[in-house]
């Protein structure tokens, strides 16, 4: 009917209106001023926003329009801005910011970054080129480290005994002296098996960081900047270790990822 297809027209043209007034342009990275966008590359929001390039000089922001109807932080957003940038990071250097960065509009873009940072932001990305950042995950296998942990101490043995077949509440404060000392054993033992990892990583590696542990089991969590040229030199040492550390230590790479390890706008620091 003529009158409802109108009034459909003047509602999506109203809300077309809103999204133009209301959008901004979120920001997620710096790339080189020549690189190609894949035209099916998606960001954050919903829908997701199509993914431009904002250009300055030799650099370029990776940009898409959002608009802010809602706070930003659910975990589809944080995924896409992680995927967005590790996608690229394969293909391109990049300069990731965190998550969240949000400007006015595609002037704002060169205005208050793209400009005033132009060669900073040129000379870190020259720094990447070549380069890709890895993270090398290692977590204990349980049984064994605690195992370890109980032949190597004989108090935590006669903890371990003293509490077996017992009842928890006739036994909490030998439960609980048992689990710090495990814990402070498994510390100590995570501090050496990355040492060595570290060692033997660093003089192949571009960077090495030491990230901080995310599970009470984990055993190296350590992020690399790896120059493409000696790709095959890390993994030997990986192969090695993860041959050394068989049933011991389940070892994992991930990457290449945005090297948030070793490069971060300015600005844009935790």
């Amino acid at each position: 009917m003529p009158g409802s297809t109108g009034k459909t027209r003047t509602a999506e043209a109203g809300e077309t209106a809103r999204r133009d007034q209301d959008s901004n342009s979120y920001v997620y990275g710096v790339v080189p001023a020549d690189v190609e966008l894949d035209p099916e590359a998606r960001g954050v929001g919903d829908p997701p926003g199509r993914i431009s390039l904002v250009r300055h000089g030799e650099i370029a922001a990776l940009v898409s329009d959002i608009v802010l109807d809602r706070p930003l932080g659910r975990p589809d957003d944080l995924l896409a801005h992680q995927r967005l940038l590790d996608a690229t990071a394969a293909e391109v250097p990049v300069l990731p910011f965190r998550f969240g960065a949000v400007v006015s509009d595609s002037e704002a873009v060169v205005e208050e970054l793209l400009g005033p940072n132009h060669d900073d932001f040129l000379a870190a990305l020259k720094e990447l080129e070549g380069r890709a950042e890895y993270v090398v995950k290692g977590r204990y296998v349980e049984r064994v480290v605690i195992g370890e942990v109980l032949a190597e101490d004989p108090e935590a043995t006669r903890l371990r005994e003293e509490i077996r077949g017992r009842p928890e509440e006739a036994t909490w404060d030998a439960r609980i002296q048992l689990g710090q000392m495990i814990g402070e054993a498994v510390a100590a033992k995570r501090d050496a098996d990355t040492a060595a990892l570290v060692d033997a990583l660093a003089p192949k590696c571009a960077g090495v960081v030491v990230r901080e542990p995310t599970h009470e089991q984990d055993a190296v969590h350590v992020a690399v900047l790896v120059d493409t040229d000696r790709q095959a030199e890390f993994e030997k040492i990986l192969d090695e270790f993860g041959e050394r550390w068989a049933g011991r230590i389940d070892l994992r790479l991930l990457g290449p990822l945005a090297p948030y390890d070793f490069v971060m706008a300015p600005g844009q620091g935790g």
